[in-house]
């Protein structure tokens, strides 16, 4: 690994997003419902009552039928909002149609903002990521909102990413400021990692 991994990271993110790009509908599909199943068995084996998800774009793993599997159980579901101070905001809305598109062209939920301490009342963390290694280190797209959330939280729940079955790699550039995850979801498994340095509060 080079002293600075930038050149790294931006030529393998663009090389995940091109692969992404390049899925069937069908792919998509079988993905989806996959992905779905494994979110589901998670939130129910931790017994998650109030989690954080994102609304995926068209080519990200479709969080969308996990998200409504939520609401319809009656979980409280936390969605981030990106703010220009490189803080992320947290609603619960509750109109599942309603969208607007956020400071990076990311589909954001419509509801109160909740402040960026809300995060801390999640029992389950579920964050985008273009790919994690073997270890549990994650790397996102590069904005770095989650790896600061994550960062500054005393006692976090538990955090996992969630991928397409491709994007679990063996070992993925990182910087002093990249945060690992707990485990991944991906269409086809759930893998867990050792457990982190973060002080992790129990469920």
């Amino acid at each position: 690994m080079t002293a600075d991994p930038t050149p790294q990271k931006r030529a393998l993110r663009a090389e995940l997003r091109e692969r992404r790009r390049n899925l069937t509908q069908t792919e998509r599909t079988e993905a989806a419902d996959g992905l779905t199943a494994g979110l589901v068995a998670l939130v129910e084996r931790l017994g998650v009552r109030t989690l954080s998800c994102y609304l995926s774009t068209v080519d990200e793993p479709n969080t969308r039928p996990f998200v409504n599997w939520a609401r319809e159980q009656g979980l409280r579901v936390l969605f981030p909002i990106t703010r220009a101070d490189g803080l992320l905001d947290w609603t619960t809305a509750t109109d599942q149609d309603e969208e607007v598109v956020g400071l990076f062209g990311m589909p954001e939920a419509v509801g109160e903002l909740l402040g960026p301490i809300a995060i801390n009342e999640a029992d389950l963390i579920l964050v985008p990521a273009a790919a994690v290694d073997s270890g549990g280190m994650r790397l996102g797209w590069g904005r770095g909102y989650y790896d600061k959330t994550l960062g500054s939280m005393e006692r976090c729940p538990p955090v996992y990413g969630v991928l397409f079955d491709s994007e679990l790699l063996d070992e993925v550039p990182a910087e002093r400021h990249d945060q690992r995850v707990d485990g991944v979801v991906t269409p086809a498994r759930t893998v867990e990692f050792a457990a982190r340095d973060r002080h992790h509060r129990r469920i």
